[in-house]
């Protein structure tokens, strides 16, 4: 039994990565728990296992003190140095005490606690395998669907894609090669759990990252993005290098660039728009594709703003459902209300009129 001991761990380590000492360590331990376990508890013991020949040694530990008051714990100075003269009070002194039957009780009682350590190690490579991914794209396989999540094979690891990190409509099938983006990883008691996303605005960014050369270098750069999955995203990007032009970079010659990572997000619409240092300016970038006539910002809130467009504009500026303006302010971090040129000088001409009104005394 002690060489197919051996030959296994070997194999362990080999097949599946897992250090033979990690699994000599849980064996010894066990050992311990199986020895006294049938043997009594009384002795302070320790196991010892060969990795080599694969034998087990059981040892008696026993510390050298002046006078005895536990035989089975305790030797005496006068004893110790009978058996070699270094020895000294307070030294650690082994005696083999191995039981002739102990090698078939050991590999009983020590399979379980033996298995579960290695199954711990197993799951511990691959936390620290998937970790590296988290904030990352990968690709997986679509493995089955319940009412909860979809499961997605990411070859050592099944993630889960839940609900709220689905892109809406996006209909998923067992063996779809999709990418996701890694937003969690967990060490959890049932081993590594992955939390994966096609809705995470992060995923785009990498997918421009994939896409982008420019992107990906730095040359051009990601400032905020703002995302209804499924439906349209709005991107925020400037140069760092003069003479580059930064949406014209990200939308690529005809469109090609921009129009991949639309293709992987199964037709959502992407506006491109350059950030500016200026407020104001990226206020009105944000708001493309409406003309944006001025931009007044709240003297009593710096973070709110009222933005002025033309008339026939008015529905563009806001969008469907009010989803330009949302995204508009989500991207720039300002609370954006909009009006029509007419509708603002109106409301101009009623504050300019109520502060003319004369004073009853006069």
């Amino acid at each position: 039994m002690s060489k197919e001991l051996v030959e296994a761990l070997n194999a362990l380590e080999k097949e599946k990565g897992v250090k033979k000492e990690v699994v000599v360590e849980a064996l010894e331990a066990a050992l311990v728990s199986a020895y006294k376990r049938n043997y009594g508890q009384s002795h302070n013991v320790e196991v010892q296992f060969d990795k080599v020949a694969g034998d087990i040694h059981v040892f008696a530990v026993k510390e050298v003190v002046e006078e005895v008051f536990d035989s089975q714990l305790e030797i005496s100075l006068e004893d110790a140095v009978k058996i070699n003269r270094a020895y000294e009070l307070g030294d650690q002194i082994k005696f083999e005490m191995t039981p002739k039957n102990f090698g078939r009780i050991a590999a009983q009682t020590a399979k379980q606690v033996i298995m579960q350590r290695v199954r711990e190690a197993e799951r511990s490579i691959i936390y620290d395998e998937y970790i590296q991914y988290e904030k990352e794209i990968v690709t997986g396989e679509v493995e089955r669907i319940d009412h909860r999540y979809v499961y997605v094979n990411l070859g050592k690891v099944e993630a889960v894609l839940s609900h709220q990190d689905q892109i809406p409509g996006e209909e998923y099938h067992p063996h779809d090669r999709i990418k996701v983006y890694i937003y969690q990883v967990e060490n959890s008691a049932k081993g590594p759990q992955v939390f994966v996303s096609r809705s995470h605005p992060d995923l785009l960014k990498r997918l421009f990252e994939q896409e982008i050369p420019e992107v990906f270098d730095g040359t051009v750069e990601i400032i905020s993005i703002a995302r209804e999955a499924g439906d349209r995203a709005k991107v925020a990007v400037r140069s760092t290098k003069d003479g580059v032009d930064p949406v014209g970079t990200c939308v690529g010659p005809r469109g090609e660039r921009v129009q991949a990572i639309v293709n992987e997000l199964k037709g959502e619409n992407m506006d491109i728009v350059e950030w500016q240092n200026d407020p104001a300016d990226f206020i009105s970038n944000a708001l493309k594709p409406a003309d944006v006539v001025q931009v007044n910002f709240d003297p009593q809130n710096e973070r709110a703003c009222t933005v002025v467009v033309p008339d026939d504009q008015l529905s563009l500026a806001i969008g469907k459902r009010g989803q330009n303006a949302r995204l508009a302010a989500k991207l720039t971090g300002y609370k954006i209300d909009i009006k029509s040129e007419s509708e603002y000088h109106e409301l101009k001409d009623q504050v300019i009129n109520s502060t003319d009104v004369p004073s009853s005394e006069d």
